[in-house]
């Protein structure tokens, strides 16, 4: 590769710099880059994710982006799977000892966690890698001669551990062993750059100190933040629900967009975009003026994540049906829509049922309660008819108070159900 695909130093710098949390150290990075540069080699840098899950949410895709940005400034983008790794567990941030994963269990995720990765990186330009290469081929010699290179005193002074010992919760060996296994893919991949979130911190420098036992430079380590999930107060999790997953639909990514706090909105988009640091200061001068309201501020946010994910065709479908429904209060051109046939005694309708189309007969008084909760639009009849009361079901644009309140006795009828903000539905009995 010539030394003419590089940009300036300066100019990759502050372009990697964007959103990063830490650089450890910077000038180190800073002296690679200058040395790529100069020879036209580029530089290998690597991000490890243990497949622990079968699918990503927003959260993954900030360390992942910049990895995407190494790869726009011509160098090599290593994607590690920790497919080996993810069978011990890693014990970052966790007050027990976790279960360990099944191969099978991990195999499964693996395979999904590509398509996922594919919608940010370039497939044709990804180095893919899987950490059983090596590590599922050590010898027991070689894990002790390993093991030899870190003391034990540095492994419990992370903070994770220190808390377990001061609680009295058990650490086990194998817990012990993930850094410096997971050190032994930076040997094994000899890279110059390795990326993380901040709270991996300890173990991405366990590996560039392991690299250096094994006679390697010591790579440049890059942390990316945390992302705060829509509750505005914790870190994006799916076991919390405060996430969103890249695979959802295109209208729940953009309504859960939507739905973070006002200020929260700045740093997606700081990690979740491309807008430059000038860009973002502009929209918040902007908004923090009168000029632009920050629903619309958030509005071209949700747009940009939903269509990187998505296309530039589902993310403007996604915002006229925002707009529609919850902006200008009116139903959404698409919905779920159920149609019943009278029959004596009430009405029949085909539901799908793990797959399968089953009949579902509504008999009796043909509440609207009933009905709801017969859909599976509301756990139970009591709770549809709290929500009822409560003023959260509307129906052809009026509001429903009354619980009693029943379909038309006869003949054929349309419906439009609002149920809550976000639910909505088209009834027709034919």
């Amino acid at each position: 590769m010539s030394s003419t695909t590089f940009k300036p130093v300066d100019e990759q710098l502050a372009y990697l710099k964007k959103g990063a949390a830490e650089i450890i150290p910077e000038s180190e990075l800073r002296a690679s880059l200058e040395k790529s540069l100069k020879s036209g080699t580029p530089l290998r840098v690597y991000l490890g994710v243990d497949p622990t899950a079968p699918d990503l949410h927003l959260g993954h895709t900030v360390v992942l982006r910049k990895l995407k940005h190494f790869q726009d400034l011509g160098h090599t983008a290593v994607f590690l799977i920790g497919d080996f790794s993810a069978m011990i567990g890693d014990p970052t941030g966790v007050s027990e000892t976790r279960p360990p994963l099944t191969r099978e269990q991990v195999d499964a995720n693996a395979k999904t966690y590509l398509a996922q990765v594919f919608k940010i990186l370039d497939p044709a330009k990804t180095e893919v890698r899987y950490n059983s290469e090596w590590l599922s081929k050590l010898s027991a010699e070689a894990v002790v001669r390993l093991c030899s290179h870190y003391r034990l005193a540095r492994m419990l002074e992370r903070e994770d551990f220190r808390n377990r010992l001061d609680k009295g919760h058990p650490i086990s060996v194998h817990e012990l062993l993930y850094p410096l296994l997971t050190a032994y893919d930076a040997v094994s991949l000899k890279s110059d750059v390795e990326l993380g979130a901040t709270e991996q911190k300890f173990n991405l420098l366990v590996h560039r100190e392991i690299q250096r036992e094994y006679g390697l430079p010591g790579q440049a380590i890059l942390t990316m933040p945390i992302l705060v999930g829509l509750d505005g107060q914790r870190k994006m999790s799916k076991s919390i629900g405060n996430y969103i997953g890249i695979t959802e639909p295109p209208a729940d990514m953009f309504g859960k967009i939507m739905s973070i706090p006002d200020d929260l909105m700045w740093t997606y988009y700081e990690l979740t975009t491309d807008r430059t640091p000038q860009q973002i200061t502009a929209l918040k001068q902007e908004v923090s003026s009168g000029a632009l309201h920050p629903m619309d501020a958030k509005m071209h946010l949700a747009e940009e994540i939903v269509s990187g994910f998505h296309g530039p065709d589902a993310a403007r479908k996604a915002a006229g049906n925002f707009q529609r429904v919850f902006r200008d209060r009116q139903a959404p051109q698409e919905m779920r829509e159920v149609h019943f046939r009278r029959i004596e005694g009430g009405l029949v309708t085909e539901v799908r049922r793990e797959g399968i189309l089953v009949p579902l007969v509504v008999s009796g008084s043909k509440k609207w309660s009933q009905v709801l909760q017969y859909l599976e639009e509301i756990p139970s009849v009591a709770e549809a008819e709290r929500v009822i009361k409560q003023g959260g079901l509307e129906i052809n644009g009026q509001i429903v108070t009354d619980a009693t309140a029943k379909l038309a006795p006869d003949g054929a009828c349309s419906y439009e159900i609002r149920l809550g903000k976000k639910k909505f539905l088209r009834l027709i009995v034919e």
